[in-house]
């Protein structure tokens, strides 16, 4: 029997500690996160291996290793109000809501969003919706910052359009297995943006390279 403790302090140890996370709240939120509580029982003991790990067909949550590099990238502030894009079942959203004011927790499967609700049910920090994952909800806009979990083609406009001044995009761009994770910032209508690490996760599917998208 997996001892979930144990394998979730070794995720931070070997993980998260090791890859450039200096901030500590991060380090906290992961410790204190029960990652295999988000994963279908099948894959409980594979939770906190250094990757992803599938949902359901075609979804994932994503390793810990490049969530926790993520976040650390978005610079989040307890001030903050985040959308998540792809919240899948809500770790990412639980271990977010650690750090910010609150967050929205976007997803487009029903199925997947019901568990989530499930799961953070009891955390006023964290409302899940459901919607078009590539339209972001601007009802909740704008937002301080915006996480996407998972590779996408492209960052659609819509997307920046929802931003506050100042604002952060955080996803991994790319067509391949291996993407960029990128950030740009949205700061007086201008935007100025960076490559910071090559990252190999999953796609999140209803994204794709329009003509229309900003592409990092």
């Amino acid at each position: 029997m997996t001892d979930f403790a144990v394998a979730r302090h070794n995720m931070v140890e070997s993980q998260v500690r090791p890859n450039g996370i200096t901030d500590h709240r991060i380090i906290d939120a992961m410790a204190q996160v029960k990652r295999e509580d988000f994963v279908p029982e099948g894959r409980k003991a594979i939770a906190y291996l250094d990757e992803d790990v599938e949902l359901k067909n075609g979804r994932y949550l994503i390793e810990p290793m490049a969530f926790a590099r993520m976040i650390h990238l978005a610079l989040i502030k307890p001030t903050d109000r985040v959308l998540v894009v792809g919240a899948g079942t809500g770790y990412g959203a639980r271990v977010i809501s650690l750090l910010a004011k609150s967050v929205v927790a976007l997803e487009s499967d029903p199925e997947l969003a019901g568990l989530a609700r499930g799961f953070l049910a009891g955390d006023a920090g964290v409302e899940v919706v459901e919607g078009s994952l590539a339209e972001g909800y601007p009802a909740g806009a704008p937002y301080d910052v915006i996480i996407v979990e998972g590779r996408i083609a492209a960052v659609p406009q819509v997307l920046f359009d929802q931003l506050a001044n100042e604002g952060r995009i955080v996803a991994a761009v790319g067509n391949t297995d291996v993407s960029k994770m990128q950030i740009a910032t949205l700061a007086d209508g201008h935007r100025s943006s960076r490559a910071a690490f090559d990252v190999s996760i999953a796609a999140l599917p209803g994204f794709a390279a329009e003509k229309a998208a900003f592409v990092f």
